[in-house]
């Protein structure tokens, strides 16, 4: 195989991930190709089967029937035998390693992305971390795994472990930032209570060195909760994969709880309802209007 930027790398998804790294890899010299389902990279289609490497970049959505990965299923048939696919999509735990199996022609692995939608290129060309999960300690895995490591953008960390611990470390960054976003709306929910003014919080919080701020404010983008293309997607599927692999009552109590939170802030700030839908169905907005209005007149009464 050629080396480095003589490689052909291949991009399978043109949305905010799979632009951003194909327009990092064009940048730095490589030759690549876009194929998506967008008419202006449609043609693409074939040319992928040429590629050396193949990064997917496609949805896995959560429904409200669970987890999906029927989109990275129908990509991998596109990359040529013996060529390398990394899948970049959020995937759950034992995903690749089922994937591996089922289609033994390539060699795949998963590289977790940790991109946000408003500072997505910045984020592909400058990452804070590359980690590649490899579904076994074979030889062909592991050449592939240096390989792919030497063509990423530079980062300061990077890790090859195995794909069940990289579809973890995925997931444990997303719900870091979720839970974040929960644990201050609470905290201004507390603040309002008190009629205190969030701005002197708010600049206290950020100066503190051991608070991690990215998502301290709890009004972002009008509304309040954590919404958003990944987080509210992610944890519904963290959740439900909690429930039925590990069965802890209080580890479940709490995630169900969060997402309970999460919901009544989104549904009362009209924030990113077409999502919160498309995970958990069209209902969840009926049941949490009918669960404030419960609210409000306790509150009534209690005033009467």
């Amino acid at each position: 195989m050629a080396t480095n930027k003589k490689l052909l790398v291949g991009f399978i998804g043109q949305g905010y991930v799979g632009g951003s790294y194909a327009n990092n890899f064009e940048r730095r010299g490589f030759k690549t190709v876009r194929y998506a389902l967008e008419e202006s990279y449609r043609a693409n289609k074939g040319e992928i089967k040429e590629c050396d490497i193949v990064f997917v970049c496609v949805p896995t959505p959560t429904t409200p029937k669970g987890f999906d990965v029927s989109i990275v299923k129908g990509a991998l048939p596109l990359a040529g035998k013996g060529k390398i696919v990394v899948i970049k999509s959020t995937l759950q735990p034992g995903t690749t390693r089922r994937l591996q199996k089922k289609f033994p022609m390539v060699t795949i692995m998963c590289s977790p992305e940790f991109l946000s939608v408003a500072t997505a290129q910045m984020d592909a060309d400058s990452p804070f971390s590359n980690i590649i999960g490899i579904p076994a300690r074979s030889a062909r895995h592991t050449r592939a795994a240096k390989l792919v490591h030497s063509i990423l953008p530079e980062a300061p960390f990077s890790l090859t472990c195995k794909s069940e611990e990289a579809e973890i470390i995925k997931y444990a960054h997303n719900f870091s930032g979720y839970t974040q976003v929960i644990a201050f709306n609470i905290v201004y929910d507390l603040a309002r209570r008190f009629g205190c003014d969030w701005d002197p919080i708010q600049h206290a919080v950020n100066a503190d060195p051991l608070i991690p701020n990215r998502y301290a404010n709890p009004i972002h983008k009008s509304g309040r909760g954590a919404g958003g293309a990944c987080f509210i997607k992610d944890i519904a599927s963290l959740a439900r994969l909690y429930r039925s692999t590990v069965r802890d009552k209080e580890g479940v109590d709490f995630l169900t709880a969060l997402q309970k939170k999460n919901i009544a802030l989104l549904a009362k700030t009209n924030k990113d309802l077409d999502l919160l839908k498309g995970v958990y169905g069209a209902s969840v907005l009926k049941k949490n209007k009918k669960s404030a209005r419960k609210t409000t007149n306790a509150k009534r009464r209690k005033t009467h």
